[in-house]
């Protein structure tokens, strides 16, 4: 019996001993940790610049449609040969300006000429032959008034008259059509502006409605956009515009000048013109791209760069109590404003929030920021 109260006390004690241990041990661990959590380092502020941030604005949003294409002159002309003949002279080369009524091209005239000759004697002959007829006719009426001839004999020369004048008329017509055709180997400049191609040289031999020489006016220039049937529906003539032009240092202005009615076969896009005011030294044939506004409304804005799409919802970082914070927003008019890419904001924002440029890439919301001023560059030693 002692015995086993023996082994009872024996192993009551070891119990103890080791829920002590336990404990102490326990004990020692959270002090370790305390002065860990006491002696770490705060977390690090995210530095950002005024350039890292956006601001939400209200003002004038205006809605855009972006075009693009080729210009082309408004007025331009291809001289194309009307008879056929050598070319004897040509006066004018690529990049010449000329006058409307300008000689361009002289064809070898010698054929027409020799033409013109032999259709005027034939009229001359006609003429002749008319008088002739009349003569015939009056002396006809007087001898059937005294009752030598009779009334058959003057229906006849009456008829020979009619048939000598219509002759003569006839040969007329022939002279002039002559005298035209010899008017038409010198061609001229239909309108003012340059050349723009010279298609044929002194000597080749040219057929009807060969291709001469091109003149373009390239004081005033357009642009011819494509448009998706879509937005052709919402676009007005006499909308502003405004157009980039390769090798031209700023956005000129333009203004919509009118819409083609129909589609342009396969791919059923609307052709729409764009008049340039004043065009400059432009030529046809650069490319442009610009927008054209549609509409202007007083909105509360954010820079497009502001929103974030990486969500089902989009959204916004902030900076509210020096911390990253997001915001879900909806999305409104999408447009321009102060010259870059601006979208309403419908509803998250009230407007004079702080936001983040989207190229700052992905935070955690929570993240400490600081603000600070950009670095100036070093000045020069000199």
């Amino acid at each position: 019996m002692k015995r086993r109260s023996l082994a009872w006390l024996v192993l009551s004690l070891l119990v103890v001993a080791a829920l002590g241990t336990a404990v102490v041990r326990a004990v020692h661990k959270r002090q370790a940790q305390q002065q860990a959590a006491s002696t770490a380092p705060a977390a690090v502020a995210l530095e950002l610049t005024p350039a890292d941030l956006l601001g939400a604005t209200r003002g004038e949003l205006s809605r855009t449609l972006e075009v693009s294409g080729g210009l082309r002159a408004v007025n331009s002309a291809l001289v194309k040969a009307r008879v056929a003949g050598e070319v004897r002279e040509i006066t004018v080369r690529e990049g010449d300006a000329v006058q409307a009524g300008q000689v361009l091209v002289r064809l070898d005239p010698s054929e027409h000429e020799a033409r013109l000759r032999q259709a005027q004697q034939n009229a001359a002959a006609a003429r002749a032959q008319a008088e002739i007829a009349r003569r015939t006719l009056q002396n006809n009426q007087a001898l059937v008034a005294q009752g030598f001839i009779s009334r058959n004999a003057l229906e006849t020369a009456e008829s020979n008259a009619a048939a000598a004048r219509a002759s003569a008329e006839a040969a007329d017509a022939a002279a002039d059509l002559a005298r035209k055709v010899l008017a038409d180997t010198v061609l001229r400049a239909p309108l003012a502006g340059r050349v723009s191609q010279r298609l044929v040289q002194p000597g080749e031999r040219v057929g009807v409605d060969a291709r001469l020489v091109e003149l373009l006016d390239v004081s005033r220039l357009e642009l011819e956009a494509a448009l998706p049937p879509q937005d052709a529906l919402q676009l007005r003539p006499g909308a502003a515009a405004r157009l980039t032009v390769e090798g031209w240092p700023e956005p000129l202005p333009a203004r919509v000048a009118r819409i083609n009615p129909a589609t342009l076969p396969g791919s059923r896009a609307v052709p729409a013109y764009l008049t340039l005011d004043n065009p400059g030294p432009l030529r046809a044939g650069l490319f442009a791209r610009g927008v054209i506004e549609l509409e202007r409304r007083e909105v509360l804005h954010v820079p497009l760069a502001a929103v974030r799409s990486d969500q089902p919802r989009p959204y916004v970082l902030l900076i509210e109590d020096g911390r990253v914070q997001q915001r879900g927003v909806r999305l409104g008019l999408r447009g321009e404003a102060g010259g870059e890419a601006a979208v309403e904001i419908v509803e998250g924002l009230q407007g004079g929030e702080r936001l983040l440029r989207g190229s700052l890439g992905s935070l955690r919301p929570g993240t400490p920021v600081r603000l600070v001023e950009a670095a100036r560059a070093p000045a020069d030693p000199r």
